[in-house]
């Protein structure tokens, strides 16, 4: 009998492929990845980003990070929020301001993260036009599009190796038991 996948599995298979356009930390030979869809400003993203943060070194040959952007309307920073990791990646330094991004969630102001880009060597000005000129909003939209085909309706939302998984006690637990 022939296992024949569905037309919907198979799109989703499709969107769930990792892309050179993706941000990935971890090795494409890992048995593990994980691919997030997240808001900057949700807090239950941020906790999420903290999870995976502390699981990157242990799990580092076993797991690739995958992040992709899935601003929620209800929160009106997280947009711009994304258009500006999108410009420190561009730079070369997405990593650096995903972290900053979740790390002050709380207590950060649009100047605050320019100073920061200004100190890990970022170009401020050329981000600030590129936010400004929503440089890479088609980028984040990208993201917004593939997370709605796959069902993605709230952050965070995390696909395991295809399996879906909406919080990230459940995805910790179900990491370490892999590990």
């Amino acid at each position: 009998m022939l296992n024949r996948m569905t037309h919907r599995e198979a799109d989703d298979a499709h969107i769930l492929q990792v892309t050179s356009a993706d941000h990935v930390i971890g090795s494409d030979e890992a048995v593990m990845t994980a691919m997030a869809y997240c808001d900057f400003e949700c807090p239950y993203c941020r906790r999420a980003a903290a999870v995976m943060h502390r699981l990157r070194e242990p799990l580092h040959q076993r797991l690739r990070y995958v992040f992709r952007h899935f601003p929620l309307t209800k929160h009106a920073f997280a947009q711009e929020a994304a258009e500006i990791a999108e410009a420190a990646g561009a730079q070369g330094k997405f990593w650096p301001m995903h972290d900053f991004l979740f790390e002050y969630q709380e207590s950060r102001r649009p100047d605050d993260l320019y100073e920061y880009a200004a100190k890990i060597g970022l170009d401020a000005e050329r981000m600030r036009e590129e936010v400004a000129d929503r440089v890479h909003a088609e980028r984040v939209a990208r993201d917004i599009e593939s997370g709605r085909r796959l069902g993605v309706t709230g952050t965070p939302t995390f696909f395991l190796n295809d399996v879906r998984h909406t919080d990230e006690e459940t995805l910790e637990q179900v990491l370490r038991r892999a590990a």
